[in-house]
């Protein structure tokens, strides 16, 4: 079968490789930029370069146009989208060429948080307090009625990128007034402190094959916004947090028609109630390395195990998925002040995975005491951010 991948970020090797090596056809659509990474590309049939990776209706309408051409002369049978922001861009080529898979409808559920509070509250999901930006009076009924701070955010971004602390109504309308007519593409929740985990899982034919709970050290927008230092690590396994957002994980695919996929679900439990709140999901394997930290602690690549998945369900044949390890993992990734920073310093036994970026220092832990992994993410933080550490201002303005 042909499988057309695609990904404007360099991203999902091992996805290709896995995808290949099921004896399947791999091509792949990327921008022209990042055609000197390093692909995979004996895993790689064809390559299609695009000059632009928005989702603009001019954008898609070219995308549409090439694919059109390229299925006079060759079947595709499977659109897969390996990052976040071509989620769309898969969708619609789905609905346009009727192909199967995940269309533009359940797609929004998987990209666009305004869908996704919608959907969520409609399941009986807890969600934050949120208003669209639509309307005007909406706007003002929401600013009267949920106590500030609040949060302005895109709706179709990842992680913290465009996101806005707003501390006053006056706040507030000054800030709409700046979003413009591009108002429309953002939505206001209620911020509330709490602990920011993610569920990192598989599913196939509707039901959730392996999830991975995960807890933030500090939130991603504590990090995008106040120059801080990137650390998640897993969570205890069997105990209340693990088996409430397992649960809460499954509630949220089975609402939002998960069927065959990678995910990447967030979820914050508030410091003043307890209760565990709905953020967002994504289609794909987390960024930010959580893959490797995942398979650091299960044994299980994400990429090749949903590559696998859409190979199974594609051809109608049985999923087995591999023994699961339950050991404890941890991340921790920051900017550097140094292009190559030298990270032989950090010489524990427990360190399984070191970065390979300039300006970047980042390293994974494996233990089988979840109070040893803390220890060490809380020692190489001191460490970082004194030997190593650099930070950079977070985009106004989302970027593609």
């Amino acid at each position: 079968m042909t499988f057309l991948c695609i990904s404007t970020f360099f991203k999902g090797q091992a996805f290709l490789r896995s995808i290949k090596a099921a004896g399947n056809r791999v091509f792949l659509i990327t921008k022209q930029s990042l055609q000197r990474e390093a692909w995979p590309w004996e895993a790689i049939d064809e390559v299609f370069y695009v000059e632009k990776d928005d989702n603009s209706p001019e954008n898609l309408h070219n995308l549409a146009l090439g694919l059109a051409h390229l299925l006079r002369s060759q079947k595709v049978d499977r659109i897969v989208a390996l990052d976040d922001f071509d989620v769309e861009k898969a969708a619609f080529l789905r609905e346009q060429f009727r192909i199967p898979g995940m269309g533009q409808t359940t797609g929004r559920y998987f990209r666009d948080k305004l869908a996704m509070r919608m959907k969520a509250a409609e399941a009986g999901i807890p969600v934050p307090a949120f208003s669209p930006l639509f309307n005007d009076e909406e706007i003002r009924r929401f600013s009267e009625t949920v106590p500030a701070p609040w949060l302005v955010k895109p709706r179709s971004e990842a992680s913290a990128t465009g996101i806005t602390k707003i501390h006053s109504t006056e706040q507030l309308w000054q800030h709409l007034e700046k979003l413009g007519d591009e108002r429309h593409r953002y939505l206001i929740e209620a911020f509330k402190p709490g602990d920011v985990y993610h569920a990192d899982a598989l599913s196939i034919d509707g039901k959730m094959e392996f999830c991975r709970i995960s807890k933030y050290l500090d939130t991603p927008f504590e990090v995008a916004h106040g120059g801080g230092i990137f650390r998640t690590h897993t969570v205890a396994f069997g105990e209340e947090e693990d088996q409430a957002l397992k649960a809460l994980t499954r509630r949220v695919m089975d609402a939002f028609g998960m069927r065959s996929s990678a995910s990447h679900t967030e979820f914050i439990r508030s410091h003043e109630t307890g209760e565990y709140v709905f953020l967002e999901t994504s289609s794909r394997v987390g960024g930010a390395h959580i893959a490797e930290m995942v398979e650091a602690s299960s044994g299980l690549n994400l990429w090749w195990e949903w590559a696998r998945i859409e190979d199974s369900v594609a051809k109608g044949s049985p999923y087995a998925l591999p023994p699961v390890r339950n050991d404890y993992a941890g991340i921790i990734v920051s900017l550097s002040r140094f292009q190559w920073p030298d990270m032989s310093v950090f010489s524990e036994p427990e360190v399984v995975w070191r970065i390979e970026k300039e300006y970047h220092v980042g390293l994974i832990v494996r233990s089988n005491s979840r109070e040893r992994v803390l220890a060490l993410l809380d020692d190489y933080a001191e460490r970082v951010f004194r030997d190593f550490h650099a930070s950079a201002p977070a985009p106004d303005k989302p970027t593609h």
